[in-house]
């Protein structure tokens, strides 16, 4: 939630600085997450006079102007503006100055071959509003010289996170509430004066769905002038991120973003009949104000009249009964609504707003009244009008919560000593009332309240949270017992090693939009939610690579040359009766260069598949697989290029691994650019040590004799993975064999059509003694059978 220093003072009266104040808000709970001073971005801009202005003369449709600024001689600008004119004032930003719209800085220069120094602005170039058919026109009284943000009072705003269970500081009005509360000021309550009504409503307003809308009030204002907001309410609304539109309008959002209170305003000539809370009927439609049309069900509750639907309750209004700028009565509406019902519709219809953020946690059902008086004295102030008697169908919530307190619970739960003095002072700050016997009674907004445990947070959140003194928890005597599971160790085990080897660790988002994990899913039954944070992310990932690869798109459009990154973590799916299942897993993405250019090597080079599979290897055998006994076989998956992946198995059926280059189609749909390589290692599928061993590497010890190495050049069908050949080698005597690797292919002249010559270099290990020439004869002859098993015959 936005909102500026200024509408805060509005509500507190206080001398604290922009920076006392964010550390309070953090203090009680509330966390600052940014603080922007709109006034860093009109510096050097002022308020200056149009002495002359001239036409221009090699353009006709701009003037040359002289400007005084209140400093030394006036300055010649070239401006394209139809209202400039001599003797009026407006903003002249100066060279150097930085045009908020679009980042442009001013110099001086030559427009047309006359000499400009500035420019006059307008509203949409300063980020002020929409209007940009001429420049910003000043009052008179407007002072020559002064800077244009103290002119247009600009004040800092903050950007606050309002946790789900504090519906009542949505408002800046109880966040004034609670920074009193703290001592950072004192707080100025609104005395909500009741507005005489000078005829009877001339509207029947009822609830016909009590259950979900318990109490609808309302009134009519007839004769008003529906003209532009007052400059003090658009800049406390444009603070807040919301764009002013129309006086009535702004009214209604500065009532909800000021004290909380969402209300409504219709055209009041564009309804017919009784305005009724209702439940929609089945197949319904209604034009939202973002106009969007919704289909409806009779579980949600509407705002209609003879027409039809108007507002989706609680949620959005309609299109076609919304005030406009000819309209000259309005029927206001505020109400009361079940926050549970508002969820659920708000849900179905996939459709959020303020109003629904605010209806579905709690709105202040006592503020009904106030809220009203308000609404009717802000548009009799700023549009004229007389009201109507106010409308009050059904009843809201009127019980308010007590509950036994006991003050010695503060120093248990929350760990610091608060006189009863102190926490009686803080909770009447905050506006319940405390009995003698500390029997307290919450304030009707205060949803989240539900016992004395949350009486304490209220305590020691308001004395501080700094002030909680950090204690160590008790630990017994002796060494403690490991906890971490064998999955733990081996996911710590490999984060260091991809580390170790260059990797960058990512974090991505667990939840993906539809289309990205569409293009992972291999089939599977994608788990979406019901209820996702946004559109853009409410299917649980099926892979790891679509967020690397969203995270490599980002780097690659920051300029990033090369992107190395890995990430260990969950795939999700719907397993057997729609039961969840959750995959571990570490993913890598290896894109950009792999080398760079230089005088040594020429051009960059580019990652291929074989060295995502080498990264795959080095951390499988950091996670304690069975490196050595890995087969490589196809059937990596639609996502990688069918001629340059494979996956890594434990026989035919285990998939450890895949790897490889991704499919040109594949990068296509990230928007990605060049080679990419990446892989997944499934690390539910790596067999568990025999025994549970540790992950920590045994103690070297160098064997006494010298290894012999012999070297086989072997003929093989063309299609045979060396892989294969180079298992068989190592299997032929697994005892004195101790590695094997091909170091030479090579098909062509001498070599028979569709075979290949593969040339092998295999490590022999004495033991207690040396290798007679009969063993390795014998050594020998093993490995050529074992290889002749694959295809394979020894070249002469």
């Amino acid at each position: 939630m936005k909102f500026s220093l200024e509408w805060l003072k509005y509500f507190l009266d206080t001398e604290a600085t922009v920076a006392e104040i964010a550390a309070a808000l953090n203090r009680i709970g509330h966390e600052v997450e940014g603080i922007e001073d709109p006034a860093d971005k009109l510096s050097g801009f002022r308020v200056a006079k149009v002495l002359s202005a001239a036409k221009h003369p090699d353009a006709d449709k701009l003037q040359v102007l002289s400007v005084d600024t209140g400093e030394g001689d006036p300055l010649q600008v070239v401006c394209g503006a139809p209202n400039a004119r001599a003797g009026m004032k407006g903003v002249l930003g100066l060279p150097g100055a930085i045009v908020p719209a679009n980042g442009m800085e001013l110099r001086k220069s030559a427009i047309r071959g006359v000499e400009s120094n500035g420019m006059m602005c307008s509203v949409r170039e300063l980020e002020l509003g929409d209007e940009h058919d001429g420049i910003i026109e000043l009052p008179d009284d407007a002072a020559v010289g002064m800077t244009f943000a103290d002119y247009a009072q600009s004040s800092p705003v903050f950007d606050v996170a309002i946790t789900p269970n504090r519906p009542d500081c949505m408002g800046v009005y109880g966040i004034a509430r609670d920074l009193a509360a703290a001592g950072m000021g004192n707080f100025k309550p609104i005395e909500a004066s009741a507005v005489e009504a000078a005829f009877a409503c001339p509207v029947e307003i009822r609830t016909d769905d009590p259950e979900a809308c318990p109490a609808f009030y309302g009134r009519v204002i007839r004769g008003v002038s529906n003209g532009a907001s007052p400059d003090w309410m658009q800049r406390r609304l444009i603070a807040a991120g919301q764009r002013p539109i129309s006086a009535i309008v702004d009214i209604t959002n500065y009532l909800m973003l000021a004290f909380g209170r969402p209300a409504h305003a219709y055209d009041l000539a564009k309804l017919n009949g009784a305005v009724v809370a209702r439940r929609a009927k089945n197949g319904e439609k209604v034009e939202a104000l973002n106009e969007k049309t919704y289909t409806l069900d009779d579980t949600m509750t509407v705002i209609a009249d003879d027409n039809g639907v108007h507002d989706i309750a609680g949620i959005m209004g309609g299109e076609h009964s919304g005030v406009t700028e000819g309209t000259t009565d309005v029927l206001l509406e505020i109400a009361y609504f079940d926050p549970e019902r508002i969820g659920v519709t708000g849900r179905k219809l996939g459709l959020a707003s303020d109003a629904r953020t605010r209806f579905e946690r709690g709105v202040d059902p006592a503020f009904l009244d106030d809220g009203l008086a308000i609404l009717t004295s802000l548009i009799q102030r700023v549009c004229g009008g007389e009201a109507s008697e106010v409308v009050r169908a059904g009843t809201p919530p009127t019980d308010a919560k007590k509950i036994s307190f006991d003050p010695a619970l503060t120093r248990a739960l929350g760990g610091v000593d608060v006189s009863e003095s102190e926490q009686r002072s803080i909770l009447e700050a905050l506006d319940f009332s405390v009995g003698a016997d500390w029997q307290v009674t919450c304030p009707l907004r205060r949803h989240d309240i539900e016992g004395p445990a949350d009486l304490v947070e209220e305590v020691v959140r308001i004395h501080g949270l700094d002030n909680v003194e950090s204690v160590p928890l008790t630990r017994a005597e002796g060494v403690a017992k490991a906890t971490s599971t064998s999955l733990q160790l081996a996911e710590r085990k490999l984060r260091r090693a991809a580390a170790a080897r260059g990797l960058n660790e990512a974090i991505t988002w667990s939840f993906l939009p539809a289309a990205e994990a569409d293009q992972f899913a291999d089939g599977a039954k994608l788990w979406t939610l019901e209820n996702p944070i946004s559109e853009d992310m409410k299917v649980m990932r099926p892979s790891l690579l679509p967020g690397l690869l969203m995270a490599a798109h980002r780097n690659a459009n920051r300029g990033a040359a090369t992107t190395r990154l890995f990430e260990i973590g969950r795939r999700y799916f719907r397993g057997q009766g729609g039961a969840s299942e959750e995959k571990p897993t570490l993913g890598l993405i290896l894109a950009g260069e792999k080398t760079s250019r230089g005088w040594s090597n020429g051009k960059a080079s580019a990652f291929d598949a074989f060295d995502a599979k080498a990264e795959v290897a080095a951390l499988l055998e950091a996670a304690g697989a069975p490196v050595g006994n890995l087969m490589v076989m196809d059937g990596a998956g639609d996502q990688f290029h069918p001629g340059q992946s494979a996956t890594l198995r434990l026989g035919p059926k285990n998939v450890l691994a895949r790897f490889g280059a991704l499919h040109p189609s594949t990068l296509k749909a990230f928007d990605i650019e060049g080679p990419v390589v990446a892989a997944e290692i499934y690390l539910d599928a790596i067999p568990a040590r025999k025994g549970g061993g540790s992950f920590a590497r045994s103690a070297y010890a160098p064997p006494a004799l010298q290894a012999v190495t012999r070297d086989f050049a072997f003929l093989v069908p063309a299609d045979l993975p060396a892989g294969d050949l180079v298992r068989a080698v190592k299997g032929a005597d697994k005892k004195a064999i101790v590695d094997a690797r091909v170091f030479d292919v090579f098909a062509g002249q001498g070599v028979p059509e569709g075979k290949k010559s593969v040339a092998v270099e295999v490590i022999l290990q004495p033991g207690e003694k040396s290798f007679t020439d009969d063993e390795i004869k014998a050594i020998s002859n093993s490995i050529v059978a074992s290889a002749a098993k694959q295809g394979a015959e020894l070249r002469g």
